[in-house]
This record gives C-alpha cells, structure tokens and sequence, in this order.
C-alpha cells in the first residue's frame, strides 16, 4: 500500500509540475488574487503554512464571485516571480524542484520502506514524499518530507492570466491630419492606424483545460501636450485630400487655441493611450481580466494661422 500511492504520486509528477508551474508564473499562487462578481478572475485558496508550492485555485465567472484567497509567508509577489518569506526574489526551479512558499525547493521523493519507518509511516489520507531542499547561507540542509493533500488544481481562470501574458499588442501607430505643421484655430483630425486597432488573441493550456484570452481596443486616450485630453471610442477617422480644412473630424478631433512656439523644442509632444479590454473563454466558463494599455507618441508643431486680405 505505501509503494502503492508513493508510486502513483511520483508517476503523475509531471502533470502536476506543469500545473504548479503555471500557477507560479500567473502571479496567482500563495498570495491572493481578488475576486468580484464583474472580474471573473478567481481567486487562490492556500491552507495556512503549507510550504508546497500548490494551492486550490477557483475561477470565478462575472454574476458569481470566487471565494477571496488566503495564505501566508512566500510565494509569488504578483510580477511572475518567486520570492521567499522575506520578500526577496529566488529562482522558480532549481536542481529540478519547485520553490515553495518557506522558500525551500520541493521534488517528489520515493524514500525506502525502512526510510518511512524511520520518519514515523507514512500519514493516511492524500498526500505524497517530498524532498525538501533549503539553501543557505549559511549552509543547506534538507530531508525527505511528507506533503499531504490533493494535487493542485488550475482553474481556467488562471489560464486566462496567462493566455493575457502572451498577448502581442500591436505597436500604437499615430496619424495627425492634415500633414505636416498644425495651425492654430484650424480642426486637427486625430486617428490611428488601422493595424494599431485590432483584436488579438492568445492561447494558453494544460492537459484538458485550453483557455484563450482576446484583448480587443475599446477607448484612445490623446494627451495634446497643450495641457487638454481627447478621448475617443475608435481609432479616429483619417483626413483625406480635398477635405475642407475648417470642417472637424466626425469622431476624434482637437483644436489648438496657441502655438507651440513657447514648448519645449518648439513642439507639443502627444501622447496616445490605447485601452484593452481583456477577455476569456474556456472549458466552458468565460470572464475577464485586468485590461491593457499601449502607448504612443508623436510631435507635432503648431503655427499661428496667417489671415490673408486683398
């Protein structure tokens, strides 16, 4: 019976490694992840001292919040990497095991017979041999340990956080119109280039659970550089050759009241923030997660407008 379930554990080691290691890098694990009735992200439920680098992850999908998380010590402090109780940054792997949240490195161990005897048998209920590995300063020291529960569980809602990271937004594109130097009092035709407003998507998975996260343009942000914002709901509508030059752009303009003679190079700097709305769908749940945002910028100058007479 002890070979039994001490065989098992280690045999389905590398699918729960792949789980593991995906909870480490989402930033979910061993810290909390909030959760809201309109997130949809989950959250991360780790029973107290539990040193595994593992907790029960459960996703929450918009009208029916996830539980809040718990956990204490190490663990992952929200920017993808590792770090140990003190907060400081330690390798993920090292020598094939996985840190853990006492920021000790954990891999699956398949001790003697006369080697659990000594450790007191092995514990009933779930659970499995670990080696545990602390390294100094200011020396290393370890043993073999048993872990007990389940195997670690991904939600698809950790997936999504992952399937986000991978996300390649396209690079923001400004179009200023009419070309060339702006004139004071005239309407300036502000758009994007179509490839800068576009949806994209990405795919992450695990053996039986694939999500897929779409990050669609949903608001542009113009900082003018002569202190006033813009905001527009769309890419903005380019100006063309014969349009007349006082008629304003339908969806997304600015007019400038002063030159930009007295700017710093003689130039406004102008700044463009798009808006991501990030979405996930999978293994049958769907919901969202924190948008994104690409920037911009471009310098345009601005002259005071000629009046001509006869």
């Amino acid at each position: 019976m002890l070979g039994r379930r001490t065989s098992e554990s280690a045999s389905r080691w590398p699918q729960i490694l792949s789980l593991i290691v995906v909870c480490w890098l989402l930033g979910g694990v061993l810290l909390p992840v909030p959760a809201s009735a309109d997130d949809g992200t989950g959250g991360v439920q780790c029973s107290k001292d539990d040193p595994r680098p593992a907790c029960d992850v459960n996703a929450g999908i918009p009208g029916q919040p996830g539980k809040p998380g718990g956990g204490d010590g190490g663990g992952n402090g929200g920017d993808g990497k590792c770090r140990n109780p003190a907060g400081q940054k330690i390798p993920c792997v090292r020598d094939g095991a996985y840190a853990g949240a006492d920021g000790c490195y954990y891999a699956p161990a398949d001790p003697s017979p006369s080697t659990i005897a000594a450790l007191g048998g092995e514990p009933a209920g779930e659970g499995g041999w670990y080696m545990r590995t602390c390294y100094g300063p200011p020396a290393s020291f370890g043993g073999v340990v048993w872990i007990a529960g389940a195997a670690p569980v991904v939600s698809p809602a950790v997936l999504a956080r992952q399937a986000r990271a991978r996300l390649d937004l396209p690079s923001v594109v400004v179009r200023m119109n009419p070309p060339g130097d702006q004139l004071v009092n005239l309407p300036v035709w502000l758009a994007l280039d179509r490839q800068s407003w576009r949806s994209v998507s990405a795919t992450a998975s695990v053996p039986g659970v694939s999500v897929t996260a779409t990050a669609r343009p949903v608001q542009v942000s113009w900082s003018m550089g002569d202190g006033m914002t813009v905001t527009c709901a769309g890419p903005g509508t380019v100006w063309t050759s014969g349009t007349d030059p006082v008629k304003a752009s339908p969806d997304c303009g600015h007019v400038y009241r002063r030159s930009s003679a007295g700017a710093p190079g003689g130039s406004y700097g102008v700044t463009v923030t798009v808006t991501w709305e990030v979405t996930w769908a999978g293994a049958g749940q769907s919901g969202t997660v924190p948008g994104l945002t690409t920037t911009g910028q471009v310098q345009t100058r601005v002259q005071e407008s000629q009046t001509v007479t006869n």
